[in-house]
């Protein structure tokens, strides 16, 4: 059994719910402005009646399905404001009230072509070497806002934070290597609208160099720790043992 209540104010209803969930899919995943076409797809493990695509503010769609399709597919041919936020889809099969559980929630983020995008600077500049600490700072024009740090090749921000005053947020690398030299932007939402982003912003480009083990030093690996052996006299007494951690 479950109880449903979608929307404030909403009635709630008891349903009765054995049915494994199904899962929902949004395409393209990002990057859309307003006015671009979006599909919220339902994918569902059995063949079902009706299908449902929830809105967490309250708004539903539904569907009839044909027995041989095993998803179900909710188009926006020219995306609003309203559209942005959290959606779950639901379904029922055929001939039964049985309900399944809902899916797991994706978020559609629209991007506002409005919103001036962000600038963003680095330090150190550019060129580093390994084990540094690097500082990323974006700013914009004293939005109250969530900022987000992308990285060229992430499908994801890789951080988030929100402004710390005068429109301003800074973030930190830490310990870098040379898996995070890249190009880097930043993004805005604003706090009032939480599914709606700027644009990605100016960019700047970060490049570690691997700091170099000294010379005449043998690099013996044990786990995660690395050893680097350091050759002084023939007699293994004088020898001097550096160790170091690795990043993970």
């Amino acid at each position: 059994m479950g109880t449903w209540c979608h929307g404030v104010g909403a009635q709630c209803e008891t349903r009765t719910v054995s049915l494994a969930g199904p899962s929902l899919s949004l395409r393209p995943s990002q990057g859309v402005s307003l006015g671009d076409p979006v599909t919220l797809r339902c994918h569902l493990p059995h063949m079902a009646a009706w299908v449902w695509l929830y809105h967490e503010e309250g708004r539903s769609y539904n569907k009839g399905k044909k027995k041989e399709q095993d998803a179900a597919a909710f188009f926006f041919v020219s995306t609003l404001r309203e559209h942005a936020g959290r959606y779950r889809c639901q379904y029922r099969v055929s001939e039964s009230a049985e309900l399944s559980v809902e899916s797991d929630p994706v978020e559609l983020v629209l991007t506002d072509l409005r919103y001036p995008p962000c600038r963003i600077s680095l330090h150190p500049e550019q060129h580093v070497g390994t084990g540094t600490n690097v500082t990323i700072s974006c700013w914009n024009k004293d939005y109250g806002a969530t900022f987000l740090l992308h990285k060229d090749g992430s499908s994801d921000p890789i951080q988030r934070q929100e402004s710390s005053g005068g429109g301003t947020a800074t973030f930190t690398l830490f310990g870098v290597t040379p898996a995070d030299s890249g190009i880097y932007r930043c993004s805005y939402r604003p706090w009032h609208y939480a599914f709606m982003s700027s644009p990605l912003g100016h960019s700047v480009m970060l490049e570690v160099t691997p700091t170099p083990a000294p010379p005449g030093a043998e690099l013996v690996s044990c786990g995660n720790l690395v050893v680097a052996v350091v050759r002084g006299c023939a007699y293994p007494q004088n020898a001097e043992v550096v160790k170091f951690q690795m990043s993970l």
